[in-house]
């Protein structure tokens, strides 16, 4: 049987979402696949300026576990990305998906996996980094790792890796006219000014968590003026 959601995963995601929604994160952006499931989100990453994947647009899927943020979520490129950390089916292998237990087989500390204090803010930025500086030491693609350190010790000269990663980037930028997505190249148009973010009042967030977190509020207010029934009755008395 399916393990049900969390109502804990649903309010860390509605937060989640609607933070990256009015303060965008330069690198990338994010919408729901299906606007009734939180957990499973569309991810457009742009290639970084001044780096091999310049001008590029990725798209991946982001799938959240019933429990998150205790689990990792899962990230699939849907674009092709010739990358020595993107499987050929488009799964990522990036330490900080991994479930933070310790395996001296993989060379990884665990402080260097998930923890409950990751969010999609870093998870995404950790992929981004990424991009610039892939992890050779334990692959998930032989030959693109073989390639990039070819072309990376050949001070570009070895050309190999540098077509491959091209001709996708060129596929891309057609997927991001189809979308009508303006793909940023420059410095400028990849940086996002940010806006004063409006102070919020907490009725503002409600909308966003399971129908019991309204009723504990109702609970509490309950609890408040029986307080203050207590408090008039105890002065009647004295008096």
């Amino acid at each position: 049987m399916a393990q049900q959601p969390t109502s804990s995963a649903l309010r860390a995601l509605a937060l989640e979402f609607k933070s990256l929604q009015e303060e965008p994160v330069e690198g990338f952006r994010v919408k729901l696949i299906n606007d009734e499931n939180l957990f499973e989100w569309e991810v457009a990453i742009f290639g970084p300026p001044t780096t091999l994947y310049e001008g590029g647009y990725f798209k991946a899927h982001v799938k959240f576990p019933p429990d998150y943020p205790y689990s990792p979520p899962t990230i699939r490129f849907m674009s092709k990305v010739w990358h020595p950390n993107v499987y050929e089916n488009g799964d990522l292998c990036i330490s900080i998906l991994h479930p933070p237990i310790d395996d001296p087989q993989s060379g990884e500390l665990p402080c260097e996996r998930w923890n409950p204090t990751q969010n999609v803010r870093t998870i995404l930025l950790s992929v981004i980094s990424l991009l610039n500086e892939p992890n050779t030491f334990s692959p998930a693609n032989v030959d693109a790792s073989v390639m990039y350190r070819r072309w990376k010790e050949s001070r570009g000269k070895d050309k190999e890796y540098e077509n491959i990663v091209r001709k996708q980037i060129a596929a891309s930028r057609t997927e991001a006219e189809k979308d009508n997505v303006v793909v940023p190249t420059t410095l400028d148009e990849y940086c996002i000014r940010q806006k004063p973010r409006p102070q919020e009042s907490e009725a503002d967030m409600t909308d966003f968590y399971v129908d019991d977190y309204g009723d504990d509020l109702d609970d509490d207010e309950e609890e408040e003026e029986e307080y203050n029934e207590d408090d008039e009755d105890s002065g009647n008395e004295e008096s």
